[in-house]
């Protein structure tokens, strides 16, 4: 009799634990990555069909990549996010020690970035998607240091906190990765603006990155191809045949889907390989055509869910820093997301970021899983 107790106490917290995700937000995380799935099969079937190689092989590693997030996700949630400040220098010291390995010899160049390492059998890891929720982490914990009598935060905390953000996101531009750097800089934006910062710091920070983009594009920082797809972007006719081509071929991809696309694997330009890159940065070009309008505007509405549970736990929080989190967060994937699906309609320049959770790529479906895992985490302690 003694023994029964505690095995039923621990039945009713794992219980307790189960009814109080926010299956919502995870619904919705996981409809995108199973629709990102099929898109990612529908881009790449084809060109392993002709080489004689195994036509699902980017399906079973995007399922597997789904898998491991998942793992990851559940891991994160379990663990208190409240303790997890004590960790956050560990985890942002390893964060900016995986980007110096990226610019030493151990780094690979891929697509025009020198951002990624190479692992045993054939796996490659990004650290810049990881730098994002390490300086999220970084910044919140700086910033939610506030006393009691303050309803903001001391400049000084500000200054550490952009110290702190600055270090990774300038060695991910030394890669360089502008989108990215893009990305994290909207979630810096937003921890700033959440935390209570006075206006002054926000004016100063738009003013500050438009002078740094400025300069970069002036002395060099960017490489060559970056520069072209800026000019395209203002000038979509500029080089047709180069730059230009991958936007104007997702543009014709997504304009012949009509309102209900010409069916899963059945899209002229994703089959006949006009779209480069169409399982990462162009994937929702794959929608638009073989789902259409309808499969498009799916793919928003589940983000749009998405955010919309994410913005929930952030006001809902039960501290700053767990406010801040959330907050970072939710900056991050919709920023990346109006990126992405922008670029593939022609209304933002092509940067190279993946469509959080529909993209193929490991190191990305991760961190968009652990991001799920502190929401989720944030959410819970929440109800406490």
């Amino acid at each position: 009799m003694t023994l029964a107790y505690p095995t039923a106490a621990v039945k009713q917290r794992s219980k307790s634990h189960w009814r109080r995700l926010d299956w919502t937000l995870i619904g919705a995380g996981l409809a995108l990555s199973v629709i990102g799935a099929l898109l990612v099969y529908s881009a790449t079937r084809g060109k392993f069909l002709d080489a004689g190689l195994d036509p699902q092989s980017y399906l079973k590693k995007h399922v597997l990549n789904l898998a491991i997030g998942l793992v990851l996700a559940f891991l994160v949630s379990r663990f208190d996010y409240r303790l997890l400040r004590a960790y956050t220098p560990i985890l942002y010291g390893v964060s900016v020690f995986g980007l110096l390995v990226v610019l030493s010899p151990l780094g690979r160049t891929i697509n025009g970035a020198h951002a990624w390492i190479v692992l045993p059998a054939g796996f490659t890891i990004q650290p810049s998607e990881f730098a994002k929720i390490a300086i999220i982490l970084g910044m919140s914990m700086l910033l939610a240091e506030k006393r009691d009598a303050e309803s903001e935060p001391r400049d000084i905390d500000i200054v550490y906190s952009l110290a702190v953000a600055g270090i990774p996101m300038a060695l991910v531009m030394l890669q360089p990765d502008l989108g990215t750097v893009m990305v994290t800089a909207c979630a810096v934006l937003g921890v700033i603006a959440v935390s209570g910062a006075r206006a002054r710091w926000l004016v100063g920070i738009l003013a500050g990155g438009v002078l740094v983009a400025f300069v970069a594009i002036h002395v060099g920082l960017l490489d060559k191809y970056q520069i072209a797809r800026l000019t395209v972007f203002t000038d979509p006719a500029a080089d047709p045949k180069g730059i230009g081509f991958n936007t104007q071929q997702a543009r014709i991809a997504i304009g012949s889907g009509g309102i209900f696309g010409q069916g899963l694997f059945n899209g002229a330009q994703t089959q006949g390989r006009f779209v480069p890159e169409n399982q990462t940065d162009f994937v929702y070009s794959v929608a638009g055509e073989e789902l259409g309008f309808i499969g498009a505007v799916v793919i928003v509405l589940l983000l749009g869910i998405l955010l919309w549970r994410a913005i929930r736990i952030a006001l809902r929080a039960s501290d700053l820093f767990g406010r801040l989190v959330a907050t970072g967060i939710t900056c991050w994937i919709a920023f990346q997301a109006f990126e992405n699906i922008g670029m593939n309609l022609g209304i933002m320049p092509v940067t190279g970021v993946p469509l959080p959770f529909v993209s193929y790529g490991g190191t990305s479906m991760f961190a968009n899983w652990i991001a799920i895992g502190l929401l989720i985490n944030v959410h819970m302690r929440a109800q406490e």
